[in-house]
């Protein structure tokens, strides 16, 4: 039986130092009127070992666009293995299906990951974006190549100076590109159009060799959510949205709990954290939970604010990166951390009277790229880098459009200031961070691969 290649993926998840998340999707047929029963199956290896382990197998889901993802366990830190993951059609359960010595792998590509370490003081390299933009019209998809030539050059820039995770946060797709003209409403849109940006070339490539970590922005559901949202939006294409973003971005991310190697249960929130040398990160909802009610106004829910505010203060001596698919300070707009002063204020105060001096945060959202430091008083201070967009093919912000100096408004009586901005980068890009427990080397590359200028920081 020949080992089929995914239709999607393979895209490497959360990435610890002990284990990994693999997604992967198989192709829908239907016999009898019900989808025909699909598995999942994966091998893998040490780079300096002989042969694969043992198939693990796996459902790929017909609830779920027919994915699956693969838990490899038991893994080394730091140590580097090949994988193949391919799928095929059986009519037993995958627990019970056993076709090792029959499964031919030959049309299956072989891909190299790293586990992540386990070590506090390692350094870790760090891509950073958002916003990639791809057309649809009239219920046809156009594509040129040029969005995905940014991940191409991010392929590049793995081998030259390391990559070990990439983090999207936000605008992974644009669901609503012409707006209320043809954007996407039901489940089979949204999943179709995952599949659509999922699989283009270099995007591809590069989510099968570099642990990928994602959030979701407004473009998921639709432009500048819920501002905008109907009851008939919160129950039908709200619902629709989500279950494709979860489907697609959050099924291999930490919120899922693994029991007896396989994903379990089902998530109450959209927000997570992990963890990989020297860095600690939070990675925040700031779409879904959203109060707008005039008084009451929130970008976090209750909840995810607590459990931020206690992952802060925990103890553990890594980096802080807090992961926000929106600016906290650069942008004055009301749709931003801006627009929720209250909150931000909570967040803020807390960094500045416990002292947490190695807090870095990132967003991007705004389709440029720029960095800069927050000064919150008793010598405490923030590091902000902004990256976006991975495409956008229309003009993009210029610096006056960023609040990069000066006092920032506050509902306290403590002044925070703006100080030591990067220049703005107002095209396609993505950042580079070099993070240690000392300091942050940014590096802004454009869309086709060139340096163009940075800024490094000490916390």
């Amino acid at each position: 039986m020949k080992a089929k290649p995914l239709t999607v993926g393979p895209i490497v998840g959360h990435t610890a130092h002990n284990l990994v998340r693999i997604f992967g999707r198989a192709k829908f047929r239907k016999e009898d009127g019900k989808p025909r029963r699909a598995h999942g199956v994966i091998r893998y290896r040490q780079v300096d070992s002989a042969s694969f382990s043992k198939p693990l197998y796996f459902k790929m889901n017909p609830n779920f666009d027919m994915t699956g993802v693969a838990v490899l366990t038991n893994l080394m830190p730091e140590t580097d293995y090949h994988y193949q993951m391919a799928w095929f059609f059986s009519d037993v359960d995958s627990k019970q299906v056993d076709v090792s010595t029959t499964l031919d792998w030959r049309e299956i590509e072989t891909y190299q990951i790293r586990t992540a370490s386990n070590d506090e003081a390692k350094t870790r390299n760090i891509v950073l974006g958002s916003c990639r933009y791809a057309l649809r019209i009239f219920g046809a998809t156009w594509f040129d190549d040029r969005g995905d030539k940014t991940f191409k050059s991010i392929l590049q820039k793995k081998d030259s100076d390391g990559v070990d995770q990439l983090i999207m946060c936000g605008d992974q797709i644009y669901a609503d590109d012409l707006n209320i003209l043809s954007a996407d409403q039901s489940l089979d849109e949204y999943n179709r159009r995952y599949r659509e940006v999922f699989s283009s070339e270099h995007l591809r490539s590069l989510m099968a060799r570099v642990p990928t970590y994602m959030t979701l922005d407004d473009h998921e559901i639709e432009n500048d959510w819920p501002k905008s949202a109907s009851k008939k939006d919160w129950v039908t294409k709200f619902p629709a949205a989500i279950h494709a973003y979860t489907t697609y971005q959050a099924s291999h991310s930490p919120l899922f709990q693994i029991k007896k190697g396989r994903l379990d249960g089902t998530p109450t929130h959209l927000w997570y954290n992990y963890e990989d040398g020297c860095c600690e990160v939070f990675v925040c909802d700031t779409r879904t939970e959203r109060c707008l009610d005039e008084g009451e106004r929130e970008i976090i829910g209750p909840r995810q604010m607590k459990a931020l505010l206690q992952w802060l203060n925990n103890g553990n001596g890594r980096v802080k990166c807090i992961v926000s698919s929106v600016p906290f300070y650069e942008s004055e707009s009301d749709d931003k951390w801006h627009g929720h002063i209250r909150q931000r204020d909570q967040l803020f105060e807390f960094i500045r009277e416990n002292a947490l001096k190695r807090v870095v945060m990132m967003a991007g959202d705004v389709h440029a790229c720029m960095s800069s430091q927050l000064h919150l008083g008793n010598d405490v201070k923030i590091t902000s880098v902004v990256s976006s967009a991975f495409f956008w093919p229309y003009p993009h912000p210029r610096r006056r459009s960023f609040k990069l100096s000066g006092k920032l408004k506050t509902n306290t009586d403590q002044t925070y200031n703006v100080s030591n901005p990067s220049k703005v980068y107002p095209t396609d890009a993505f950042a580079h961070l070099k993070i240690t427990t000392k300091s942050i080397d940014v590096t802004f590359v454009s869309r086709k691969g060139k340096k163009l200028g940075g800024k490094k920081y000490v916390y």
